[in-house]
């Protein structure tokens, strides 16, 4: 069992557009997963939410790119809770295609890409997303895990 789900929100100053390219420079997400909720006063929620592995690609491939498989990993870690973990993206980091993580949601003016993932098997999505290192080198680099 998996679950992805990443939320964005859009704020009246923003192009749908652009937050959807911030969200899928992040995670891989089919158009029939994702959807546009209207919250009123030109505000918009972009959800999207998934049940494949293949949706963590981009964030896999992007902590590899911008060396920063140790804070992710130590992030997830303390954002983990049972079998779900939550994490917080700078929205506009995201759109330029890096990684930035976030405590705060006041941290990003824009509002943060909160992402929610789930798995009975948390702990190999970890060791697969940002494995160990040493002096910032892998340890292991593991298969996608099949959940």
């Amino acid at each position: 069992m998996l679950v992805v789900r990443a939320e964005a929100e859009v704020r009246p100053t923003e192009e749908v557009e652009k937050v959807l390219r911030a969200v899928s420079n992040l995670l891989a997400f089919q158009e029939n997963e994702i959807k546009l909720e209207d919250l009123g006063s030109g505000f918009m929620m972009l959800v999207a939410e998934s049940r494949r592995v293949s949706a963590l690609l981009p964030l896999h491939s992007l902590a590899r790119r911008d060396k920063v498989l140790d804070t992710l990993r130590k992030y997830m870690l303390s954002n983990l809770s049972g079998n779900t973990m939550t994490l917080k993206f700078h929205k506009q980091t995201a759109y330029a295609g890096h990684i930035s993580l976030l405590t705060y949601d006041d941290e990003s003016p824009l509002g943060p890409i909160t992402v929610t993932i789930a798995s009975d098997k948390i702990r190999e999505i970890i060791d697969w997303l940002a494995p160990r290192t040493r002096k910032g080198v892998p340890l292991w680099e593991n298969e996608v895990p099949k959940v």
